[in-house]
């Protein structure tokens, strides 16, 4: 799976457990797709600031999951579908991420 994509899935279902500044520049960062220059320029912080704020999301997120497992659960649930055609889609999907 897209290492982007899966943070992506995880910064929906964690988000919360997050700082608001740790939010904004992880959006910054992945939805916004601008640099770390230009988020540091932005908040008034040094470039380096910017990353290690963004490494410590990536760890926390991946963190979360490895305790929580609600991205699992998630996919989890979805396969447990007896309808193989819904199935076959829902994988389909899962894939592309």
């Amino acid at each position: 799976m897209n290492d982007f994509i899966y943070l992506i899935d995880l910064y929906d279902i964690y988000k919360n457990l997050l700082t608001d500044k740790q939010q904004k520049y992880f959006e910054e960062y992945y939805f916004e797709n601008y640099t770390l220059e230009e988020i540091s320029e932005n908040f008034e912080v040094s470039k380096a600031a910017v990353h290690k704020q963004i490494k410590e999301v990536t760890d926390k997120l991946l963190s979360y999951e490895e305790k929580l497992g609600f991205f699992k659960k998630k996919n989890m649930v979805l396969l447990g579908i007896d309808d193989e055609k819904v199935k076959k889609e829902i994988r389909k999907i899962l894939e592309e991420k």
